[in-house]
């Protein structure tokens, strides 16, 4: 290995540009990377990637669960040859920068996937893993190993003590990923102090109870840390490196204080350690030649690596191996043979046609569900189990299924789903919201989509989840009334860049006649029925909207006429114009809305919701739906209440 001091410069160069970050923008964390600098200094020599093209396939996967530590990523990055200049480290947490308080993937080149809360980039880490396992199944032969990457992942206490760690962990022994490599940042520091006053466990024997192989060393002594990642490379399990570390290493009075975690050094304090370390005290955000030199080795490296990669691809791969690679990079989605929806069906069984199709005509079509997989109707039939097949058996592991499916999508072959009931995407609510802040392509089956879930009682049964999902930024909530509309759905959602959810009944839907007046399904929000004279609109999606039909057939006999709207994607009806708005909701007409859930953002256009007011209850479907007021006859004695209007039960059935 290099001189000693050498290498001690690099990591020092590590330290400082991390504190100068955090001090200049006065907001940070410079305790973990100045901790990490000695692994990073040294990890830098083993990874394999190319700074000159970032989304190479099969470069090494570099994954910083611990976000907060964004200043050590982005000081690697810039001295590996990034496209992340001084100015940008600059301009740490600085609006519109580069450099964000923790790594957003999209806007920072070498940045894997954005993490921040704390267990999810670990549990990325493990999709990566999982991801690169199945891509090296279905693609590599003996004439050429397209996949050979390992998935690198730094860690610390915080992630290892949230939840979906455990999660995500127990499946990666179970799979035995021996691609995986994780190194713990074991400080023993969080923000309020020393990780005992909370925390006991032996994390040693518990990774090996999940199946990895694990090793302790001192994450400061550089010997120990290149042995251990040599060692690693020739695992059978995934490894885990617990590397003692002393949080804010280099400072002078900060260094092993939890007060260095979440808080800029001070200008005396990272001036003193300047000293100490032999750096000029007096200057900011400095990088030597002979360490710049050392670090953008990388840059030369990984363009020949990369060259190497390509050569063997195009020399020595099968034409089966480039026509698979080409439909997995490439998916075309003109190839899936859709199928027709003509009968009643819920819409998990008409989803779970629908998946079929489409992983027939896309190779990179593949997920699974959290043990629910016989109700949520998510499997694919004759295609096998990972890591041999695209079935994905997540067990009972919502929220780590979560992030994987992210890792999944973000691998650059796949286009995954994961599947459970709505009432249990409470679990996968972190995971799908950086999903959303990723723009990130993938799916999440959510079926058992309200109180028709019966007997199985409140607890089983959404109300708020439709209005929480809903609410969120850049991703896309479908609930179709039916079997047509839900192909329709698929066929939208696989033409945006951005992830959707598909909320399916547990009970059977009618079908309905593909009969529209105005607009359709990639709308959001259509108009099925139109009446010249219509005193009311009524908006509904999923369930209601048949539902919906049948108060307007009832309505009519009472002399009043009704306009219907089926609004399977709320999402993307409130970003149509204006105009496609008005057309579809005659503003001369009172506005209701009807659907099984809380419904609050209805009130957007609506100028009364008939929905879920409290929890469910324990009973048949088709009771509680008498018991909530959601039946033909009830919903039309509320709608003539709003238009103060006497009601008399028409006693007829809605025929479509």
């Amino acid at each position: 290995m290099e001189n000693k001091k050498l290498l001690k410069k690099q990591a020092d160069t590590i330290r400082f540009l991390a504190a100068d970050m955090v001090q200049r923008a006065n907001s940070g964390h410079p305790g973990a990377p100045m901790g990490l600098a000695d692994i990073v200094t040294i990890l830098a020599r083993h990874i394999h990637h190319n700074p000159k093209n970032p989304k190479w396939l099969n470069r090494d996967r570099l994954i910083f669960s611990g976000g907060h530590a964004s200043a050590l990523v982005y000081s690697f990055l810039h001295l590996s040859g990034y496209d992340l200049s001084i100015e940008d480290l600059q301009n740490f947490r600085q609006l519109g920068s580069k450099t964000p308080g923790h790594p957003e993937y999209g806007d920072v080149p070498g940045v894997e996937v954005t993490t921040g809360p704390l267990g999810q980039g670990i549990s990325n880490a493990v999709g990566f893993a999982m991801a690169a396992k199945y891509a090296a199944q279905v693609l590599n032969k003996p004439e050429a190993n397209i996949i050979s990457h390992k998935v690198y992942c730094l860690c610390g206490d915080g992630d290892l003590q949230e939840g979906m760690s455990y999660e995500a962990c127990s499946l990666a022994g179970h799979l035995g990923l021996d691609n995986l490599v994780v190194i713990y940042d074991s400080n023993a520091i969080t923000i309020e102090g020393d990780t005992s006053i909370a925390w006991s466990e032996d994390v040693k024997h518990r990774f090996e109870a999940q199946g990895w192989e694990v090793s302790r060393i001192d994450g400061h002594d550089f010997d120990e840390i290149n042995a251990v990642l040599e060692q690693a490379k020739g695992q059978t399990k995934p490894y885990l490196i617990i590397a003692d570390t002393i949080i804010a290493k280099g400072a002078c009075e900060m260094e092993g204080s939890h007060h260095a975690h979440g808080a800029p050094l001070g200008c005396e304090e990272i001036k003193n350690a300047k000293m100490k370390a032999g750096f000029d005290p007096e200057l900011s955000f400095v990088v030597d030649e002979d360490v710049k030199a050392r670090f953008s080795c990388a840059l030369e490296k990984g363009d020949l690596a990369e060259a190497q990669w390509n050569a063997m691809l195009k020399n020595n791969a099968t034409q089966e191996q480039k026509e698979l690679l080409e439909a997995l990079l490439n998916p075309d989605f003109s190839k899936i043979e859709w199928p027709l929806f003509e009968s009643d069906v819920a819409t998990r069984d008409s989803n779970g046609k629908i998946l079929n199709a489409i992983a027939k005509a896309i190779p990179g079509f593949l997920g699974g569900s959290a043990d629910l997989g016989p109700s949520n109707k998510s499997e694919l039939t004759g295609m096998g189990d990972f890591p041999f097949g695209r079935n994905i058996h997540f067990g009972i592991r919502e929220h780590a299924m979560g992030a994987i499916v992210n890792s999944f999508a973000l691998y650059g072959l796949f286009i995954p789903y994961g599947a459970t009931f709505f009432i249990f995407s409470d679990y996968m609510k972190p995971s799908v919201r950086l999903a959303a802040l990723m723009k990130l392509k993938n799916f999440y089956i959510w079926t058992h989509d309200s109180i028709g879930v019966g007997e199985d009682g409140p607890t089983h049964q959404p109300i708020e989840q439709l209005s929480q999902f809903r609410a969120l930024p850049n991703f896309y909530v479908y609930r179709p009334c039916d079997g047509r509309e839900n192909v329709k759905a698929w066929q939208k959602a696989l033409r945006m860049q951005a992830p959707a959810a598909f909320v399916c009944s547990r009970q059977k839907l009618k079908a309905l006649k593909d009969e529209r007046v105005y607009g359709d399904v990639e709308n959001g929000g259509y108009l099925l029925t139109k009446r010249d004279h219509a005193r009311v609109t009524l908006m509904a999606s999923g369930s209601e909207v048949y539902l919906a039909l049948q108060v307007g057939c009832r309505l009519e006999k009472l002399g009043v006429d009704a306009n219907i709207v089926s609004v399977p994607c709320f999402d993307l009806f409130v970003e149509q114009s204006k105009a496609y708005i008005s057309t579809v909701i005659d503003s001369n007409t009172k506005v209701i809305a009807i659907e099984a859930s809380a419904g609050n953002e209805w009130y957007r256009y609506a100028d009364e919701v008939i929905g879920m007011k409290r929890f469910g209850a324990s009973a048949p479907a088709e009771l509680l739906f008498e018991k909530f007021g959601l039946t033909p006859e009830h919903v039309t004695e509320s709608v003539c209440g709003f238009l103060n209007i006497p009601y008399e039960n028409a006693g007829v059935n809605c025929k479509q």
